[in-house]
């Protein structure tokens, strides 16, 4: 049986599970090219060579309207500028609502819009939606609000959009019948994000990993995103293990930060039992 085994030992993020899937893929400028012509709105996928702690794998950049997303990018824009009369402050404005636009937070229903005018399968569409109700369901559990109300803040942004239609496709392309995982390393300490400072696991991912065998490190850091947690618990039917099977490619997807352990995400493309 045609089968994807995640190595989840330095957790999981949108970019590092689509790096490493890209690596299994046969033809990868073919398999970038399938990305880049999904026509997320303002994206441009990149795939670039990069080595943690001595391991070569593949870090993926997403850029929105030529700018590279920075970590923490989507956070809140939401303060709006107090109208001025001098030139400086007005051209203050001006960059200020490019970057608003840019950086808008994004309900169910713009969710949907974006992801029904992509250039995929109606397959992929159903999953990237279904990716994104986990993640809605947890944030409206957290916040003790109607999933209607919530607007995403760190995933809202169309970097993420395009990290979790980038999975769903390399997941079709890849067409496995199983996929497991292991379990997850949340990473330790505490996050900055649009409402605070949150402990790690940080409330959404711990929400969604809900079932999941999870555990914290001697790493301080968020290692398992929102993202990644929504897209391992769409896709992975088990977590445990790697079953004995017959690999036939492994893909590294590099994270972005460097840490005591090679900071990335394995994943095996193999036959098992």
């Amino acid at each position: 049986m045609k089968t994807i085994y995640f190595d989840c030992a330095m957790g999981a993020a949108g970019d590092m599970l689509t790096a490493a899937l890209l690596e299994l893929t046969p033809d990868r400028e073919a398999a970038l090219a399938k990305l880049n012509a999904l026509g997320v709105p303002g994206v441009r996928f990149a795939a670039a060579k990069a080595v943690r702690s001595g391991i070569a794998g593949t870090q993926m950049t997403v850029t929105v309207d030529g700018e590279e997303e920075g970590e923490g990018s989507a956070r809140d824009h939401g303060h709006c500028c107090k109208h001025g009369h001098d030139h400086e402050h007005e051209a203050h404005c001006r960059d200020h609502d490019h970057e608003h636009r840019r950086h808008a937070h994004h309900g169910m229903a713009d969710i949907e819009a974006i992801v029904n005018g992509l250039n995929t399968s109606e397959n992929v569409r159903s999953q990237i939606l279904e990716v994104y109700e986990l993640i809605a369901a947890a944030e409206s559990a957290v916040h003790g609000v109607p999933v209607t109300e919530i607007h995403f803040h760190e995933v809202g942004a169309f970097d993420a959009v395009a990290d979790i239609a980038a999975v769903c496709t390399l997941m079709e392309e890849l067409a496995p019948r199983r996929v497991i995982a292991s379990p997850v390393n949340v990473g330790g300490g505490h996050v900055h994000c649009a409402h605070g400072v949150m402990p790690v696991p940080a409330p959404a991912t711990a929400l969604l990993l809900r079932g999941v065998p999870m555990y914290g490190g001697h790493v301080s850091g968020e290692l398992c995103t929102p993202t990644g947690a929504a897209l391992l618990k769409r896709f992975v039917s088990d977590f445990g293990a790697m079953p004995v099977m017959a690999v036939s490619a492994i893909g590294y997807g590099m994270g972005k930060k460097d840490f005591e352990a090679a900071n990335c995400v394995r994943a095996f493309l193999g036959e098992s039992e």
